[in-house]
């Protein structure tokens, strides 16, 4: 049994787009975040355990990015990989209003500013 039971691994694929006109695996995030029994992000359990909360960029051919799951004023979540730099975060579309549960989407903004769209394949327990 977990220590963090609330703490879940959520996959995301890039959903269908012009050049990945089936999706694509190889594509997409893998985070840890807690979740609610809807599957929606418990900010509360955030705050106690957001330095479990990390995510893995992988896109195609481009080295991967580790990063964390931020909570940022005004409510919005990001992903955040530059700690000490100058790079931009990755902004989750709407993600305090997604249940990430699998079959669902979501988008994210990525830093040069462009929407993607991702699937949410799997949720598991960790």
């Amino acid at each position: 049994m977990s220590d963090y039971p609330a703490l879940k691994k959520i996959r995301l694929n890039l959903a269908r787009t012009k050049d990945f006109p089936q999706g694509s695996a190889n594509h997409g995030y893998e985070f840890t975040a807690p979740l609610d029994e809807t599957g929606h992000i418990d900010a509360g359990l955030w705050k106690k355990q957001r330095d479990h909360c990390r995510v893995r960029r992988f896109w195609g051919a481009e080295e991967e990015e580790v990063g964390h799951l931020i909570h940022r004023p005004g409510g919005s979540w990001a992903f955040h990989y530059d700690i000490d730099g100058e790079d931009d975060d990755e902004a989750g579309y709407r993600f305090g209003a997604h249940a990430f549960n699998p079959g669902e989407y979501v988008s994210i903004k990525d830093e040069d500013g462009e929407m993607h769209t991702f699937q949410v394949v799997t949720v598991q327990s960790i």
